[in-house]
């Protein structure tokens, strides 16, 4: 994988469990072997919770993001709860792919398109 555009966080999900844990061990894998650039963070709900101040930085960023984790619904609303709203304006700058119904290979797929 070329170096993207865009930045790429992956949610471990080790906390809530609802990830399936072949999905996200496969996407990891294929993450490390693409040579991209990625932050892997052990759980969004906990971050969401400890209200971590990077979910700011990273919905702040210029760049395009790709989160890889659950729901696009889900993760809005971490990001809400943890204070930082996804941005109403250019909202498809900030892309959630779904662990929880995509496969490894579909996640890869997008993630260079």
């Amino acid at each position: 994988m070329s170096d993207p555009k865009h930045k790429i966080l992956y949610c471990r999900c080790a906390y809530a469990k609802v990830v399936p844990d072949e999905v996200k061990n496969e996407v990891l894998e294929k993450l490390c072997s693409s040579g991209a650039t990625f932050e892997c963070v052990a759980d969004l709900c906990e971050m969401s919770a400890r209200k971590d101040p990077q979910l700011q930085n990273l919905i702040d960023s210029e760049e395009d993001v790709k989160i890889i984790a659950c729901y696009h619904r889900a993760v809005k609303w971490l990001f809400h709860s943890a204070g930082h709203p996804f941005p109403e304006e250019n909202n498809d700058r900030i892309e959630v792919l779904n662990m929880r119904e995509q496969s490894a290979e579909e996640i890869m797929d997008e993630l260079t398109s």
